[in-house]
């Protein structure tokens, strides 16, 4: 249980309606043995029409006050007893009702809550770790942890634990049940229970095993559904729904294999306890009913001992159920905590502040490495306010890893960012990311409206300021042909659009949040000529009186800028105009040669 009490390290736990929760299942489970404890001995008097006699074996003042009942009780003819028994089987089964739906009810509420706050708790760390958390790592096992391993905690805390207690609860009363009729057949009846245990623990330890196996199959299962649907198209392009079908069936057998384990242990359980429990039973029916036939024990008093026992086995069933579910969720708990203990890497100052008007940006020595590669090294530059400045260089030079560190997705190794002569680390990392304006190479958009895809920077945005973005960004007319206009859910990613369709709504939500820096990461690179050049129009209107950082395929976009660095090798190589830099007839004149621009 150590693992869930370490919960209450990252979530606030409601233990008001845990106890609440308590508290009703103690009533529900009083009522349901002092039900069995009353009524049996007056069924016994009403049809058998024997006289009700207390054990000989309670204490004195119990013994006087429940002679003078039991006496009462005898003396009334069995047809009223009987109604009476009535009275006390619908007052009981209320009572008992009302605690069971508060019981439920509040354990439901504990286990809910701390589960939603889990889930926020998780989604919330995921939002403030760093790009490096989700590169290195699989989408597919990420999604798993957060829905399957969630799932199997919801189903230990919402359920199981209160299960376990209530039948744990149940057990403990029936046994004081057992004690009250004979402490001699009670004694040898905890023999039996030590029996019934064994199989509980040694299988439940299995099942956590197995359960920590379903949770990385589950994660491989995940993965696949992530990639190949998401690649859908590359899939059917190069023929490969057969192979892909063969590899899903694999891992998909893999995991029925590994359930069909889970299922067999599960599944032995009920079995398993119902054998050594009738077992022990007929050992008890053997000597009680020598207790019977010698006097020492009254017929009914036996048979209510037998119900109160056998009463015992389905709670005990449900406590080994309820081990197994605890067990799943125990074992899910470490891959979460895993997920929340994880580090963010770039992290704001305490006494972070608000950034000011842009005057000037300047990459000052600046060097950034990832697992022992070099992939920027001494970048040094300045840029004005209002300046456009271009990035060339072959891939992997680091041009995106540039901006990255600009917008403080990542730190740099070495080195500082300034703006107006202040490294960005003082700077919060919201005021920081608000000035800035980012625009990629594949236009990320969401399964949402063209407006809200819009307006995603700028949410207080009003139809005029969305309207007039999609217009600068050559969209407006386009939208304006659709059915529903702005109110079009454009599907997962954009799917229902073509690449300029979704670049120049990309540039739209750029254009509405109005910032003073603009980064644009090949923003037209996988443009078709006509997308392109509506496109090359709407950033043209923006790069206006902006700061800004342009990351060029094409060289022609960039022709205008005030400066231009290529880079090599992760440091730069070459940089000045366009101009000086065709005149240099360097690195940047032979990117210009293979575009086949024409110079000069």
């Amino acid at each position: 249980m150590k693992e869930y009490l370490k919960l209450r390290s990252w979530i606030r736990l409601r233990f008001s309606y845990f106890f609440w929760g308590l508290f009703f299942m103690l009533l529900s489970a009083l009522f349901n043995s002092v039900s069995l404890t009353a009524v049996v001995p007056l069924i016994d008097r009403v049809f058998s029409k024997k006289e009700i006699v207390l054990q000989k074996n309670l204490p004195p003042f119990l013994m006087a006050k429940g002679e003078r009942f039991t006496a009462l009780l005898n003396s009334f003819p069995p047809l009223v007893i009987l109604k009476w028994l009535l009275l006390i089987i619908i007052l009981l089964l209320l009572l008992k009702g009302f605690s069971t739906f508060y019981q439920v009810y509040f354990m439901r509420h504990f286990g809910q809550r701390a589960i939603t706050d889990l889930r926020n708790r998780l989604y919330g760390h995921l939002q403030i770790l760093s790009l490096d958390f989700f590169y290195q790592g699989r989408l597919g096992e990420l999604m798993a942890r957060i829905t399957y391993d969630v799932g199997l905690l919801e189903t230990a805390i919402s359920e199981a634990i209160s299960n376990l207690i209530f039948k744990f609860l149940t057990v403990l009363l029936y046994l004081f049940i057992l004690f009250f009729i004979s402490w001699k057949l009670a004694f040898f009846s905890l023999f039996v229970l030590p029996m019934l245990s064994f199989p509980i623990l040694r299988i439940g330890r299995h099942l956590r095993k197995i359960a920590l196996l379903l949770q990385k199959k589950m994660a491989d299962l995940t993965t696949i559904l992530q990639e190949k649907i998401g690649s859908i198209q590359i899939v059917k392009a190069f023929t490969a729904e057969e192979r892909e079908k063969a590899i899903f069936s694999q891992e998909n057998e893999k995991f029925f294999r590994l359930m069909l384990k889970q299922i067999k242990r599960i599944s032995l359980l009920s079995p398993i306890t119902e054998f050594l429990g009738a077992g022990g039973g007929a050992f008890l029916i053997y000597f009680g009913g020598k207790e019977v036939l010698s006097g020492r024990l009254s017929t009914g008093v036996f048979l209510l001992f037998l119900v109160a026992l056998f009463s015992i086995i389905s709670p005990i069933k449900g406590i080994a159920t309820a081990n197994a579910q605890i067990q799943a969720g125990a074992s899910a708990l470490p891959r979460i905590f895993e997920i929340l203990e994880e580090k963010n890497e770039v992290v704001e100052k305490a006494m972070a502040k608000e950034l000011p008007g842009l005057k000037e940006i300047e990459f000052s020595r600046l060097s950034f490495g990832y697992q022992k590669k070099e992939i920027l090294k001494d970048i040094n530059l300045k840029l004005k306010a209002g300046e456009a400045i271009g990035i060339v260089g072959s891939s992997g030079v680091g041009k995106t890893t540039l901006i990255n560190l600009l917008l403080r997705f990542y730190d740099p190794t070495d080195g500082a960012i300034l703006i107006n002569g202040e490294d960005i680390k003082n700077f919060k990392l919201k005021s920081l990311r608000e000035k800035i304006g980012l625009v990629t190479q594949e236009p990320i958009l969401f399964n949402d409206t063209i407006r809200n895809n819009i307006a995603y920077g700028k949410p207080e945005a009003i139809e005029e300021e969305i309207k007039k973005a999609a217009k600068i960004a050559n969209i407006h007319t386009f939208i304006e042909t659709l059915e529903k206009g702005y109110e079009t859910i454009i599907g997962e990613r954009g799917a229902r659009l073509s690449g300029g369709e979704k670049q120049r709504i990309a540039i739209a939500r750029a254009i509405l949040k109005n910032p003073p820096i603009l980064v644009l990461d090949e923003a037209t690179s996988n443009l078709d000529s006509e997308s392109e050049k509506l496109v090359q129009e709407a950033l043209s209107r923006i790069m206006k009186e902006r700061t800004s950082l342009v990351i060029a395929h094409r060289l022609s976009t960039i022709r205008n800028v005030d400066l231009i660095i290529v880079l090599k090798d992760g440091r730069i190589e070459e940089q000045g105009t366009h101009q000086e830099l065709i005149n240099k007839k360097g690195l940047y004149y032979h990117f210009y040669q293979l575009q086949g621009e024409e110079t000069g």
